[in-house]
């Protein structure tokens, strides 16, 4: 059988779906980000309003974007939803921004979150420890290469040869870690509901619950007006929509699921409901087991409490105040484990995206190829190379404090879409309509508006709003400068 000859193959079940969307959705912010969002907003009941309020964003958005799944159940997921509401441009500027930011730039940091935390039971996989560095090298300029960016790489090599033997192989990794994961995050909040409570962080915590106040690097504490606290929450919601991001990721890979007009449409919904019961227990965990205000000076985990965590892992301090000092290697351990199934299954989705963008003529011809295995081989090479070069430039970490701004944008364009298909395909078959139209999709319409618009107007984020404006705009001359030369391709 030649390469051509591959074709897409229907293995992906829902309990595979759901496995996936889970995967996806976990894998190291919910250990980290409460630390900032407590800085942020100052107060138990306001952390818990920035989960609930994401959880409600997110379910949301699951449950209106499942029409647009049961309408185009195919290969390719948004990139065919917005193709499909409005033309190739809108979708190809989506697919652009994904390639470079969006699901690589993911990529990439979960890649190098996994090699950090293997770094807590190796010691030797640390920044620290050097490899080799090159200075002013052409255009790759100055970068130092360490054993965790080694580990990272190795990861995502090792992955996408997985991957790229069948989607059989990466449903099994995604089956296997993400029930572990799943497992591991239970008796994680078990442990802290019945053997981890602290007197201490309970008199503190739920003590003026709603008052609010922004903290700095040093400690130093100021109110916030309602303006500013909601600003505040908008700010302080980067951290935990990223956390609960990728839920869509299912949608890309249409062709392989069974029953994919009610497996998708399922699946999202049951996976962000799941995600998001899990993280507001974790954070009530968090809440039970250490202080929420704290001194970026002390030297103990209840001293340091939420706010201060060391590094931000909050995750770690947590697990050090249930069980002691050996509760940094078993959330090591967890997030290990949480990283490397989230990247199977972010590795296994994306893929599919580009693979349907070339099929259109609009991306690289090679990558409109699926391999004896039925999977678009050089899509998933293409995406890990990319991936691999955004952890040697270290560029990441700046792609992901404003890739949520782009992330959210193409959400609301996207469900907006159902309201364009409405009217310009009002008898098109739809095995699922979203559930409480128009009112559903509106309320994520405006709510993830307002939480773009924060940060495109906020002066000391401004910039990563405006920098994921002009990635997404960069595509626009792309599109026209290499649509003829795509479109020979394909043809």
């Amino acid at each position: 059988m030649s390469e051509k000859e591959g074709h897409f193959q229907r293995a992906i079940t829902l309990f595979d779906a759901v496995m996936i969307v889970s995967g996806s959705m976990i894998g190291s912010g919910i250990f980290i980000v409460s630390a900032d969002i407590s800085r942020k907003v100052g107060s138990t009941g306001w952390l818990l309003v920035v989960w609930l309020l994401t959880g409600v964003i997110t379910l949301a958005g699951a449950v209106s974007y499942g029409e647009l799944s049961s309408m185009f159940p195919k290969v390719g997921g948004q990139y065919v939803y917005l193709r499909e509401a409005y033309n190739k441009l809108v979708a190809f500027l989506y697919g652009w921004t994904l390639f470079l930011v969006i699901q690589t730039g993911v990529i990439a940091a979960v890649a190098v979150a996994f090699a950090r935390f293997t770094g807590v039971l190796f010691p030797r996989i640390s920044e620290t420890n050097v490899l080799f560095e090159v200075k002013n090298m052409l255009w790759l300029g100055s970068f130092k290469f360490s054993m965790v960016q080694l580990v990272a790489i190795v990861m995502l090599v090792f992955l996408t040869y997985i991957n790229s033997r069948g989607v059989r192989a990466g449903k099994w990794i995604s089956n296997v870690f993400g029930s572990t994961k799943l497992v591991a995050l239970g008796l994680l909040i078990l442990s802290g509901l019945f053997l981890g409570i602290k007197q201490e962080a309970l008199s503190q915590n739920f003590q003026n619950v709603w008052q609010a106040v922004s903290f700095d690097a040093a400690g130093q504490g100021t109110p916030l007006t309602v303006a500013a606290l909601v600003t505040a929450i908008g700010l302080a919601m980067t951290g935990s929509l990223f956390s609960s991001d990728a839920w869509n990721n299912i949608g890309f890979a249409g062709d392989e699921i069974v029953k994919p007009e009610r497996t998708i449409v399922l699946s999202m919904a049951l996976g962000t409901g799941i995600v998001t019961g899990l993280y507001l227990l974790i954070n009530v965990v968090y809440l039970l087991v250490l202080p929420l205000h704290g001194d970026p000076a002390a030297t103990d985990v209840l001293g340091r409490g939420i706010q201060y965590a060391t590094d931000d892992r909050v995750g770690t301090a947590a697990a050090e105040s249930i069980i002691g000092p050996a509760g940094a290697y078993v959330m090591a351990v967890l997030i290990m484990i949480s990283t490397f199934s989230a990247n199977n299954s972010i590795l296994l989705s994306g893929g599919r995206a580009y693979y349907a963008m070339a099929q259109d003529g609009v991306f690289f011809r090679g990558m409109a190829r699926l391999n004896k295995a039925g999977v678009p081989g050089v899509a998933l090479w293409g995406q890990c190379a990319w991936a691999c070069l955004l952890c040697l430039s270290g560029s990441y970490g700046e792609l992901l404090n404003y890739v949520m701004f782009s992330v959210i944008l193409f959400y609301v364009i996207t469900i907006i879409g159902i309201f364009v298909l409405r009217r310009s395909r009002p008898d098109a078959p739809r095995p699922y309509r979203a559930w409480g139209y128009p009112v559903v999709p509106l309320l994520y319409i405006v709510l993830a508006s307002t939480f773009c618009f924060i940060l495109l107007t906020d002066p000391d984020n401004s910039k990563f709003a405006q920098r994921g404006l002009l990635l997404v705009a960069l595509g626009v001359p792309v599109y026209y400068l290499f649509r003829s030369r795509f479109k020979k391709q394909a043809d």
